[in-house]
């Protein structure tokens, strides 16, 4: 259901290009976390995670102000600050000497990047609503997808070309561009009537509301799990693909070929949603993600890595999985929430990135000689995800 007019084709590019700032911000610095290491000092690799979790804690945190701040003073405004504060931290990692100094600029990078990603959901929130949305959100999340498929190998060329921070300018670079086509084509999506004086009621009233729906809570926690696993998945890729399997060279290519699953599966999901719903398509995908992330634990417990070729055709299966369900668990969760869509969206946002930053530590810590430990992760993530799944199914028919 369309609820305000606009070209969908161009609000969807501009909403995917938003969020793709934080997607740019993560996945090209990929290839270049050993030339940072060596830079600022990073002995032990399974530090160099840090540079990948801290911008995911910034965003959960920063999700707090960003949303209630959309819902006073108007979405484009709320973005306009946020890249703002990207820009200023973008300059303080380029410039960092020390591990400290860099995870404080990824830290506040993240707070930055908070503002365009949150508020992105809330200005399609603002517009559609149901399986339509799911549908929407689902053709965004495909364009959001080309970022991390064309993102390493564009981070490989500038640290080739230009050195490592190159990698942070061009961020900004393109950043620059989209708020720019944000300020001349897309139209303020919250109503002046609408808006709500930003005040601690309005904080505290929103959370006393998210808690009130069930259903946004217990998707909101499906979401910290599946992207806790997720999370594990991308900072720990570089280490396993360059590190364990020596594949330094191939590694952006490899990256950005299981990045084009993802988007396949979430383009299908914004062809399949209407016909089947968000609540079976997303109960469907984690009973499969499950499947397959057991399978891989059973077969390689106690074991070496497979050959290289059986390691990708599992990696393939379970993001594949993860592009249909990350879609329908987000629509899912926000669908109580359109009178409060920003405060909703930064609830959201928040609970899920701070459940999952410690949860993705913690897995990450087990990954040095194999890459179980993403698979055991996604495993125990997928199996909670579905008794949550089954527990909002109980509570409707207890209802009924």
């Amino acid at each position: 259901m369309q609820i305000k007019r606009k070209s969908d084709t161009e609000f969807i590019i501009i909403m995917a290009s938003l969020m793709s700032l934080a997607s740019l911000s993560i996945d090209a610095l990929l290839p270049g976390l050993p030339e940072i290491a060596k830079t600022i000092g990073i002995s032990d690799p399974k530090n160099n995670q840090l540079l990948i979790t801290m911008i995911f804690l910034g965003m959960g945190f920063g999700q707090l102000l960003s949303g209630p701040l959309s819902d006073s003073i108007g979405r484009k405004n709320t973005i306009y600050i946020g890249f703002s504060l990207f820009a200023f931290s973008s300059m303080l990692c380029i410039y960092a000497s020390s591990m400290e100094m860099m995870i404080a600029g990824r830290f506040l990078q993240g707070i930055g990047l908070s503002a365009p990603r949150t508020v992105a959901t809330a200005m399609v929130r603002d517009r559609f609503v149901g399986d339509y949305m799911a549908k929407i959100m689902s053709f965004v999340t495909v364009i959001f997808i080309l970022a991390p498929i064309v993102a390493p190998s564009f981070g490989k060329i500038m640290l080739d070309s230009f050195g490592w921070e190159s990698i942070f300018s061009s961020q900004l670079l393109f950043g620059l561009f989209v708020i720019l086509w944000l300020w001349q084509r897309q139209q303020e999506t919250l109503k002046l009537e609408n808006r709500r004086k930003l005040t601690l009621s309005l904080f505290s009233n929103g959370i006393k509301e998210f808690t009130k729906h069930k259903q946004s809570l217990i998707f909101t926690f499906m979401s910290g799990l599946i992207l806790s696993a997720f999370m594990v998945y991308l900072s720990s890729s570089q280490q396993i693909f360059q590190e364990q399997y020596g594949l330094v060279e191939e590694f952006p290519f490899i990256f950005s070929g299981i990045a084009v699953v993802i988007g396949l599966s979430t383009f299908l999901n914004g062809s399949f949603v209407i016909r089947f719903g968000m609540l079976k398509l997303a109960q469907s995908f984690t009973t499969l993600l499950f499947c397959i992330s057991s399978c891989y634990v059973l077969l390689f417990f106690g074991k070496p890595n497979p050959d290289i070729g059986i390691l990708l055709l599992f990696f393939v299966g379970m993001l594949f999985c993860v592009g249909f369900i990350f879609g329908n668990i987000n629509a899912l969760a926000m669908q109580p929430m359109g009178h409060i869509a920003g405060i909703g969206a930064a609830l959201f946002g928040f609970i899920g990135t701070v459940m999952a930053v410690p949860i993705a530590t913690f897995i990450g810590r087990f990954i040095d000689a194999t890459a179980l430990p993403v698979f055991a992760g996604y495993a125990v993530c997928s199996g909670i995800s579905l008794l949550l799944i089954q527990y909002y199914r109980f509570l409707g028919r207890r209802v009924s």
